[in-house]
């Protein structure tokens, strides 16, 4: 069977424009946990300024991957394309 072109898709806007509002809603408490977070444990173990920075970019990555899963569970849920 040949698969079909890409010219016979369309894009699905509403499934696009509920995943990229629930990934902004997300990754704003991701991101802001990864800061916060960051900021307290360095605090807690006495990092310094370079300890903290250095933690809440670790945290920091940590939320990009968080996410990038995120993202992509939610496209499997909510496709982006169509048939038409």
């Amino acid at each position: 069977m040949n698969a079909p072109s890409s010219s016979s898709r369309q894009i699905a806007w509403p499934s696009v424009i509920t995943v990229i509002s629930a990934a902004i809603l997300i990754g704003a408490e991701v991101f802001g946990a990864a800061f916060a977070g960051g900021w307290a444990l360095a605090i807690l173990f006495g990092l310094g300024d370079q300890g903290t920075h250095i933690l809440q970019a670790v945290l920091f990555a940590l939320g990009v991957l968080v996410m990038t899963a995120f993202i992509r569970a939610a496209q499997r849920v909510e496709p982006f394309t169509k048939l038409r």
